[in-house]
């Protein structure tokens, strides 16, 4: 049975329940007293004080991180929207005295999102929206998840693979990987592709340490099939030209295939071959969305948003 006792640290029931939401989504308390500009003692003591007033353990620790307790979860899930919805009244009150048309919403995206998929978003939520100063930083994968973590954006739109502890990944759209070759090559109108008949040709990848060329090598590692590359060049726009001139072949992502790359370009599925990419909307977990973001994320996905737990689970749809 719990039992409970009044005991209180500083006397600020918020300020516990706000330390052990950062300690929860962090699974550290260093980390979360750095996010609440606190010491770490002046943290311990927060938590201490909200399990003796609950009567119980609210975390376990599994090596150097903290986890939460079965309790500790049901309070999660209690207090978490009571902490974020404090945490944003007074943004939340601001936005609704002047109207959702008012403020900036800030993007981070990719080439490839920004060039393809994000154009018919953005002339949408601009035609709904027109104060509202949009602005999409182009950025690698990488550096985006370093802006949506640190704040500097709103949130970003693009593809991820793994989705680490403190991010949430909503796909959305799905597209296959596609192998491009010029007009009357070889591989353009043979009646079967297995990935063997690639070898023979080079290939024409983005640089290294984009996620397209690691998922095309590990494919080709995991089969035991050799390839070669030709080329290394950043942009889907030039690979398909050096590909349509004839300096090799190469493996895109399907977003980036328009009707008017038919006239040059053969075009084939690598579906049996490699996953599809997905992409979708990036957030902080934890994150307190501004009018404008939840806006833009129904525009990208409809009841999205407000389907919460999608976020809180993370859940997967492709």
């Amino acid at each position: 049975m719990i039992k409970t006792q009044r005991f209180y640290y500083k006397g600020s029931r918020f300020k516990q329940l706000r330390a052990f939401c950062q300690v929860a989504r962090l699974g550290s308390v260093s980390r979360a007293a750095e996010a609440l500009f606190l010491s770490q003692p002046a943290v311990t003591l927060q938590l201490k004080a909200l399990e003796a007033e609950m009567g119980a353990d609210l975390f376990e620790r599994l090596g150097r991180r903290l986890s939460l307790s079965r309790e500790g979860q049901t309070l999660y899930e209690l207090a978490r929207p009571l902490v974020e919805g404090i945490d944003g009244l007074d943004a939340e009150f601001r936005a609704r005295l002047r109207g959702l048309d008012a403020g900036v919403l800030d993007i981070a995206a990719g080439s490839s999102t920004i060039l393809y998929l994000l154009p018919p978003l953005v002339q949408a939520f601009r035609e709904q929206h027109p104060e509202v100063q949009l602005k999409l930083h182009n950025v690698t994968g990488k550096d985006g998840l370093a802006q949506v973590r640190s704040d500097a954006v709103d949130l970003a739109v693009g593809s991820m693979l793994d989705v680490p502890n403190d991010i949430d990944y909503a796909p959305v759209y799905s597209f296959d990987p596609m192998l491009i070759t010029p007009l009357g090559h070889p591989l353009a109108d043979k009646p079967e592709i297995r990935l063997e008949d690639l070898s023979p040709f080079g290939l024409i990848l983005p640089p290294r340490r984009l996620t397209t060329y690691r998922l095309v090598d590990l494919v080709f590692q995991q089969r035991k099939v050799p390839y070669q590359v030709a080329l290394e060049v950043g942009g889907w726009e030039v690979i398909k030209q050096y590909v349509a001139m004839g300096l090799g072949i190469s493996i895109v992502t399907g977003i980036c295939l328009t009707e008017a790359d038919k006239s040059q370009l053969a075009v084939r599925s690598l579906r049996d071959f490699f996953p599809p990419r997905s992409y979708g909307v990036v957030i902080r977990k934890g994150k307190y969305l501004s009018p404008q973001a939840r806006a833009f994320v129904d525009l990208v996905k409809p009841g999205l948003f407000q389907r919460r737990d999608y976020f809180e689970s993370g859940h997967s749809e492709r």
